[in-house]
């Protein structure tokens, strides 16, 4: 009579040990990865527009720089008509208007905590010119105190109703850099061949693209702007992302597939700049962060819903560069390996063999 033989051996201590501890390193890092951003996030040198006569400006820039150091760096304009065709190119995130009647710009759809800013920024302005008021008053001798002057906040491009504090803006981000990698990763494994991998990311980030957008946009209300262009940025973010994830399994076999939870998730992610402007991540990261898909992706939907007067070339361009390099990679892999005998296809027919059962 035969009987299965057991073979199972108990894994050496020295081994548990070292797993143990290489997973609470790799907890560590993840903890840094998404917190670091968060805790060390503060105002630096955003750019904000000025305009208004010299001795005016200069006074404010002082009092500002004075108040928050470092904060802003102002960028001189015009006149208001320029601050407002720079705020809506995204060249800046607001600004200051001086003279005879000041005023502050904001952008909500921009960014709320600058919008917050500069708010104060208002009040401090407000208090300024009111003590100055009332210093020229007294010297002139006049009687009482003079009428209280308001300095406006104007939200030059303000969220929409649908999304009025920006939170459907910036969550659709992580589901987008979750969608590419599990897109990729499922492609990977379930799919045998390089240039048949390919074909599925094509066709999971098209349709990809067109169902997030009109749940988005459509559903929630997230997303505005033009349907189809939201849909093309879309599909081309989870292309950026998913394509790299396939091209290195097809170079790499399977140890390809840590591309995604490494690169995409654990570094590009926390530095992407979906929910803070970049600027307040420290230098260079969040400039950084611009260069990969997942800043690059949150950039291109802040513009495309809010700001079609912006050049968002730099994005576009980001996000194909990383699309075309995943499907480059794909190639090599393709030829590199005669177009069949891929280390994963081996993989997946060594997983269908079973083994025979010893018998004595």
């Amino acid at each position: 009579m035969s009987h299965p033989v057991s073979t199972t051996t108990h894994t050496p201590i020295g081994r548990v040990l070292g797993i143990s501890l290489a997973l609470a390193a790799v907890l560590a890092v993840i903890v840094l990865a998404f917190s670091w951003p968060a805790v060390t996030a503060e105002p630096r040198d955003l750019p904000i527009a000025v305009a208004g006569p010299a001795e005016a400006v200069s006074a404010a820039e002082a009092a500002v720089d004075e108040e928050s150091p470092g904060a802003i760096a102002f960028r001189e304009v015009d006149d208001r008509d320029a601050a407002v065709e720079a705020i809506e190119a995204r060249d800046v995130y607001g600004a200051i208007v001086l003279g005879q009647e000041p005023e502050v710009l904001t952008s909500s759809a921009s960014s709320l905590v600058v919008t917050q800013l500069l708010n104060g920024v208002a009040a401090q302005l407000e208090e300024g010119v009111n003590a100055q008021a009332a210093a020229a008053a007294a010297a002139a001798g006049a009687p009482g105190a003079p009428p209280h002057i308001e300095v406006p906040v104007t939200d030059v491009v303000p969220l929409a109703d649908t999304d009025p504090r920006g939170t459907g803006l910036t969550a659709a981000l992580f589901p987008l850099v979750l969608g590419g990698m599990i897109g990729g990763i499922a492609i990977s494994v379930a799919v045998i061949g390089a240039m048949r991998r390919v074909t599925a990311v094509f066709v999971y980030a098209a349709v990809g693209g067109l169902a997030l957008a009109g749940i988005l946009q459509g559903w929630f209300g997230s997303l505005q702007g033009d349907y189809w262009l939201n849909s093309a940025g879309i599909a081309l973010a989870l292309t950026a992302i998913a394509a790299p994830i396939t091209g290195f399994v097809a170079l790499m076999g399977r140890a390809g597939i840590a591309v995604g939870p490494v690169v995409m998730l654990l570094f590009a992610n926390p530095i992407s700049a979906a929910a803070i402007p970049k600027e307040f991540i420290p230098a260079p990261w969040g400039e950084v962060g611009q260069w990969f898909p997942p800043g690059a992706a949150a950039s291109l939907m802040r513009e495309l819903s809010y700001f079609p007067a912006a050049d968002s070339t730099f994005e576009w361009l980001v996000l194909a560069a990383w699309a075309v390099g995943g499907i480059l990679l794909s190639i090599v892999g393709h030829f590199r390996t005669a177009g069949g005998a891929e280390p994963d296809a081996e993989a997946a027919a060594e997983g269908t063999r079973t083994e025979a059962p010893i018998v004595v």
